[in-house]
């Protein structure tokens, strides 16, 4: 004969036994891993409210003009050097060959100068030569004069032509003194007509380079708002070049956090784009000088009102390893969260002196081709003078 009767789905003393034991190990887990970290993990300060910051380095047009070609989007990775946008040349061209006839013209007009002070100087020896042979005329007809065999009246008209060699030798250093003031201890090159021409001729240059818009490093463009065929003026915001392989984090620590963190100390740092399993290394760089608040447009007037007490946080700037960044490139803003070490804590806590200047570039002007060009319209408008 079967036994019908049901035996129990479980003991229920057991149950309520195990359910004991596993709510004690969680708790006793929960209570005992920080005590472990405590004792004898490592210090650390973490936070999650931390993102990607870097340089936006914004392209704008130097001269006015109509865009006539654009070299880069969006997302695309530039070089630098790499052009990015070129203006209409039209005019910058026009405007630099009148420059080169303006200087050409200065140049022959120096050579007018100095020609001019040679004929003076001539007709200064000629007139001095006059004045002389008069004077000998005058001496022999006066001598002449006491015997009689000339008459007064011949004296006086060679003491009038004396007179008038006088004036015309005056008259002629005149003329040098100021054909000599116009080139007077300067050459060709030096003299002021010819610089003021150069000056002129390299600002048409100037221009002219800057109808050709270059990357100034390597980078990534973004925020690409010109467009074919757009007249900007100068100054317009054309794009912008982002140099991703200089990317740092701004982690915003509490206030609470700050008293351990020094410059150098090492930091793990993991992101949502590529996931924990990906650790980026870097350190410290520096302590920003105050919180948000204080740097804020409208900063909280404390001393007014009802006053509630709001732990603030301070920017701290970790470097990145470059390698990590060429393994894995990151964005500029993405959120990641940040380990600091601070088992050794006795650095400085503030940032180190600036060494000086941190990135600087080429100055725009016209480069060599514009002395080339300059040199050689002078040679060409010279001719055989100084």
């Amino acid at each position: 004969m079967n036994d019908t009767s049901e035996t129990p789905a479980g003991n229920p003393k057991a149950r309520r036994k195990g359910l004991l034991l596993l709510g004690g190990a969680i708790l006793l887990g929960a209570v005992g891993y920080p005590a472990y970290q405590t004792l004898f993990g490592a210090e650390t300060e973490e936070t999650d409210d931390a993102y990607v910051a870097g340089d936006s380095v914004t392209i704008t047009a130097r001269e006015a003009g109509t865009v006539i070609a654009l070299h880069a989007d969006n997302t695309q990775g530039v070089g630098k050097g790499q052009p990015l946008i070129e203006l209409d040349p039209a005019t910058s061209d026009v405007n630099l060959a009148a420059a080169k006839a303006d200087l050409g013209r200065a140049v022959r007009n120096v050579r007018a100068a100095f020609a001019r002070v040679d004929e003076s100087q001539a007709e200064i020896t000629a007139s001095q030569a006059e004045l002389a042979r008069a004077r000998n005329d005058l001496a022999r007809r006066q001598s002449a004069s006491t015997d009689g065999s000339v008459s007064g009246e011949d004296v006086a008209h060679a003491a009038d032509t004396v007179r008038t060699t006088q004036a015309s030798l005056a008259l002629a250093q005149s003329k040098h003194a100021q054909a000599q003031s116009a080139v007077s201890g300067t050459s060709i090159e030096s003299n002021p007509e010819v610089l003021a021409a150069i000056a002129v001729m390299r600002r048409a240059g100037i221009v002219q380079s800057h109808m050709r818009i270059s990357s100034p490093m390597d980078g990534v463009v973004a925020q690409r708002t010109v467009q074919l065929g757009q007249q900007v003026a100068a100054g317009t915001p054309l794009m912008a070049v982002v140099p991703l392989d200089k990317v740092w984090i701004d982690a915003n620590f509490r206030e609470t956090q700050l008293a351990n963190l020094r410059v150098g100390q090492g930091v793990t740092i993991t992101s949502d784009i590529y996931g924990s399993k990906t650790v980026f290394h870097g350190h410290v760089l520096g302590l920003g000088a105050g919180s948000g608040n204080a740097f804020a447009l409208l900063p909280p007037q404390n001393a007014s009102g009802n006053w509630i007490k709001i732990v603030q946080r301070v920017p701290v700037r970790i470097a990145i390893d470059p390698a990590d960044l060429r393994r894995h490139p990151l964005r500029l803003g993405v959120s990641v969260q940040v380990s600091v070490d601070t088992t050794h804590h006795d650095g400085t806590p503030v940032a180190s002196v600036a060494a000086g200047t941190f990135a600087s570039q080429a100055v725009q002007d016209g480069g060599p081709e514009i002395d080339r060009q300059i040199a050689a319209i002078i040679t060409a408008n010279r001719g055989g003078e100084r």
